[in-house]
C-alpha cells in the first residue's frame, strides 16, 4: 500500500470515527428542548441557559401570554384584574431562550425529536417536559369539557376565571355556590379553600344573603384549620364544607338542571364550580413518561423520567414525593433539574438536589397564611426534612403582613421564571 494510500485510509478512518462520537462530543452546542412555560418549563429554560450559555435552549408554549392560576383566586374575588397574573415571554427570550409558540404533539425518545403542530422537528440532547395538568373530563357522570362552559373549573387560569367571575357576579343575592373539590392528588392542594374564601368575600360584600358549599371526597386538606379559622372569623355561617365522611363524594351532576348529587344527597346551585380530577399533560402522556395512574415517575436526584431517558419532568406533571403540586414546587424542581442537565450534558456528577416549597393562601384583604417546607431527594423518593406552617389565632398584624409576603412571593417567582 502506497504512502498516499495509507494516508488516504487513515484519514478515512479518523473522520468516521469522529462523525460516530456524540455531537456534544465533537464540540456542537447542547440542544435542550423544553415543552411548556408555566413555572416549571419557563424556569427550567432560564436555568439551563444560564448553567450553559453555549446551549441551544428551545421553550415550546402554546399561548403567547402565561396567566398564572397562583392569585387567579383573587380575581375571582374581585381584589385582582386579569393584568396581575398576565406575563408575557419577552425578558426570558432576552435572555438568549428561543421562544415558540407552537404546540408539541410528538416526541420520539430515539430519534430525540419532538414534533410541531405546526410542522417543525426539533431535535434535544436532553428534553424537559413541563405540561402541567390536564382533566379526567369524564370521571364523574353529566360532566365534560361543554359542561365546564356551565359549570367552570377556572383550575386553568384565563377564560374560565372570567367566565366563573361573571358567573357570580350574575348569581341573585341569596345564591347557592357549590364548590366541588378533587381527590389527591391535583393541581394547588389549598386551592378550592382560598377560593372559597375569595368568593365569601365578594358575597359578603355584594351578595350577603347567599351561602357556599364545600362537597369534598376528603376527609383533611392542606392548612385545614386555619381555612377554617378564617371561615369562622370572616364568613360565619356563609361557607359549608362537607367532606367525605359527610357524604362530599360527588358522584353525578346535571349542567342543565344545575344539581350536584353526592353521598349524602342532592343539591341545586346558582353557580357550580366544578374541579375535575387530574392526571399530567397530553404530551407527557404522548411521551411515554406516565404511569398507569396518569403521573409521571421521575429520579429525585435529577428529574429524570425513570420512564424513558433522556427526558426530564418537571411541575404538576411528575410524581414528587412529599411535595405538592405548587408554583413554588414547579419552580424549585425546574432548578434543581436544569443545574442536573448542565452537569450530565459536560459529562459531570449532577449536584445533590434541594427542594422548597411556599404556598400562601389569601382569604380575604390583609389575610393571609402559608405553609412552607424543604425537601431532599432519597432512594424512596423526595421526603420532607423540615417545614412548619401559620400559628393559629394569630393577630391581625401578622396575618396581614402573611398577605403581604404572598405578593412579594409572587412578584419573586415571576422573575424567577419569565425575568
Amino acid at each position: 500500500m502506497s504512502a498516499t494510500r495509507r494516508h488516504f485510509v487513515a484519514g478515512g478512518l479518523a473522520a468516521t470515527a469522529a462523525l460516530s462520537l456524540p455531537r456534544i462530543a465533537r464540540g456542537a452546542a447542547p440542544r435542550v428542548v423544553v415543552v411548556g412555560g408555566g413555572f416549571g418549563g419557563a424556569t427550567a429554560a432560564k436555568y439551563v441557559k444560564k448553567f450553559l450559555p453555549d446551549a441551544e435552549v428551545t421553550l415550546i408554549e402554546r399561548d403567547k401570554q402565561f396567566i398564572t392560576c397562583p392569585f387567579s383566586n383573587y380575581v375571582i374575588g374581585g381584589i385582582e384584574k386579569m393584568q396581575t397574573i398576565t406575563h408575557g415571554y419577552d425578558k426570558i427570550a432576552k435572555r438568549g431562550v428561543k421562544v415558540v409558540h407552537d404546540e408539541a404533539v410528538a416526541v420520539d425518545p430515539n430519534a430525540k425529536t419532538v414534533t410541531l403542530k405546526g410542522g417543525a422537528t426539533l431535535a434535544y440532547d436532553r428534553l424537559v417536559l413541563s405540561p402541567g395538568i390536564d382533566f379526567i373530563w369524564d370521571a364523574v357522570p353529566g360532566y365534560s369539557e361543554a359542561a365546564a362552559e356551565v359549570m367552570p373549573h377556572a383550575w386553568k387560569a384565563g377564560p374560565q376565571t372570567l367566565l366563573l367571575r361573571k358567573q357570580l357576579e350574575a348569581m341573585p343575592d341569596g345564591g347557592t355556590v357549590i364548590i366541588v373539590a378533587p381527590a389527591n392528588p391535583f393541581r394547588c392542594p389549598p386551592g378550592p379553600y382560598e377560593r372559597a374564601g375569595m368568593i365569601a368575600w365578594y358575597l359578603k360584600n355584594n351578595k350577603p344573603k347567599s351561602k357556599i358549599l364545600i362537597f369534598d371526597p376528603k376527609e383533611n386538606f392542606s392548612k385545614q384549620a386555619l381555612f377554617f379559622e378564617a371561615y369562622e372569623n370572616l364568613y360565619p355561617g356563609m361557607i359549608q364544607w362537607i367532606g367525605g365522611k359527610q357524604g362530599g363524594k360527588v358522584t353525578r351532576v346535571d349542567p342543565k338542571a344545575m344539581t350536584v348529587e353526592a353521598e349524602f344527597g342532592e343539591e341545586k346551585g346558582d353557580v357550580i364550580n366544578f374541579i375535575p380530577p387530574q392526571r399530567a399533560g397530553k404530551i407527557a402522556q404522548i411521551a411515554g413518561v406516565t404511569d398507569e395512574k396518569g403521573w409521571c415517575p421521575i429520579d429525585p436526584k435529577t428529574m429524570e423520567s425513570t420512564k424513558v431517558k433522556g427526558i426530564h419532568v418537571v411541575g404538576d406533571a411528575c410524581i414528587a414525593g412529599a411535595m405538592p403540586k405548587s408554583g413554588t414546587a414547579a419552580n424549585s424542581q425546574a432548578r434543581n433539574a436544569a443545574a442536573a442537565i448542565a452537569a450530565m450534558l459536560q459529562g459531570k456528577e449532577p449536584p445533590e438536589p434541594s427542594f422548597a416549597n411556599t404556598c400562601y393562601s389569601i382569604v380575604a384583604p390583609g389575610y393571609g397564611f402559608s405553609v412552607t417546607a424543604m425537601y431532599g431527594a432519597t432512594p424512596e423518593g423526595i421526603k420532607e426534612i423540615a417545614g412548619g406552617v401559620s400559628k393559629l389565632k394569630a393577630p391581625a398584624k401578622d396575618r396581614d403582613l402573611e398577605a403581604a409576603y404572598a405578593y412579594d412571593w409572587y412578584r419573586g417567582i415571576i422573575y424567577d421564571a419569565l425575568g
